[in-house]
């Protein structure tokens, strides 16, 4: 008991560490840019350009890296997907035509699984190079 205690303090930190971490990259990422490209032909795009949301999705690897490769899964993934999702919410909540949910939804889901994905394969990897005894990172 007296070990699972700072476990889980440490797994609820980190997933609170990554909530604000994923609001602060959707911030600087995505929150600046608010308007929507007019083409020639008169179609709209935007309001992001896929550069930023590479860029987003980038950035965003480091931290959950971090949580996965130190056993913090649960940390790692809901707090991605919590941060990415609260962030949606507030960016587009001003939508007057209500389906802003929709794509607050499916930024939910598409985090949420995507980051657990990314999230096994790095505890995995890591679990077997430390299990083989190699350095982490690859290194001899």
């Amino acid at each position: 008991m007296r070990q699972k205690l700072p476990k889980l303090v440490l797994q609820m930190l980190a997933v609170l560490v990554l909530a604000v971490v994923a609001s602060a990259v959707w911030a600087a990422w995505l929150g600046w840019d608010q308007h929507r490209d007019v083409q020639p032909d008169g179609t709209t795009t935007g309001p992001y350009e896929a550069w930023q949301v590479i860029g987003l999705v980038l950035t965003l690897l480091a931290p959950v890296y971090w949580a996965a490769s130190r056993r913090y899964i649960a940390g790692a993934v809901l707090g991605t997907t919590v941060g990415l999702t609260v962030a949606a919410y507030y960016d587009w909540s001003d939508d007057s035509s209500g389906l802003f949910m929709v794509g607050v939804g499916m930024v939910m889901v598409g985090s949420l699984v995507v980051t657990a994905a990314i999230s096994a394969v790095i505890a995995s990897a890591t679990r077997e190079g430390r299990r083989s005894g190699a350095a982490p990172g690859g290194c001899p």
